[in-house]
C-alpha cells in the first residue's frame, strides 16, 4: 500500500524530467533497489517519456546534417594544414621562427586601431549623424514656429469675428 502512494506522489515524474532534488534522487535509487513494482513503473514512465518526446521531436531542417559534415571536414583540414605548416616552419628556420612568434598582447596605448577603410566608415557614419541632427533640429524650431503662427492667427481671427 505504501510503495501505491509513493508512486502516485509524482516522484517518478520529477525524477524522469531531471528536475527532482538530491533527496528525491536518492529516494528513487533506493526505491529502485528494493521494490521491483516501483522498478517497472519507473521503467514504464521512461519509457512513455520518451515515446512522447519523440512523437513532439522537431526534425531538422534538409542538409543541416550534410552542412555540419563539411563544416567539421573544413575543420580538421585547416588543422592538418596549420600543423604541416608549422613542422616546415620549425624545421626550417628555428631561429628566425623563434623571434617573429611573439605578439605583443598588451600595449601602452589607449587607442584602438582599425583598418583604413573603417576609419573612413566611421567618418562618413560621424558626418551624417552631424548633418541629421542638423535638419532634425531645423525642423523641430520650423513645426515651434509654424505651431505659434497658427496660434497668433487663431486669437487674430478670433478678435475680428463679433460675437453674435
Amino acid at each position: 500500500m505504501k510503495i501505491k502512494e509513493i508512486i502516485e506522489s509524482g516522484i517518478m515524474e520529477t525524477y524522469v524530467m531531471g528536475i527532482a532534488t538530491e533527496q528525491e534522487i536518492e529516494q528513487v535509487l533506493t526505491l529502485r533497489k528494493e521494490f521491483p513494482e516501483f522498478e517497472q513503473e519507473l521503467n514504464k514512465l521512461e519509457y512513455d517519456m520518451e515515446v512522447l518526446a519523440h512523437g513532439m521531436a522537431v526534425p531538422p531542417p534538409p542538409g543541416v546534417l550534410e552542412k555540419i559534415e563539411h563544416e567539421v571536414h573544413e575543420i580538421q583540414l585547416s588543422a592538418q594544414k596549420l600543423e604541416k605548416f608549422s613542422e616546415q616552419e620549425h624545421t626550417t628556420n628555428h631561429e628566425s621562427a623563434k623571434k617573429d612568434r611573439y605578439i605583443e598582447v598588451e600595449s601602452e596605448s589607449s587607442h584602438m586601431r582599425i583598418h583604413k577603410a573603417w576609419r573612413w566608415v566611421f567618418a562618413a557614419v560621424f558626418v551624417l549623424g552631424k548633418i541629421f541632427l542638423g535638419f532634425a533640429i531645423y525642423f523641430y524650431l520650423a513645426n515651434k514656429q509654424a505651431q505659434e503662427q497658427i496660434l497668433e492667427l487663431k486669437t487674430e481671427i478670433k478678435r475680428s469675428v463679433p460675437f453674435r
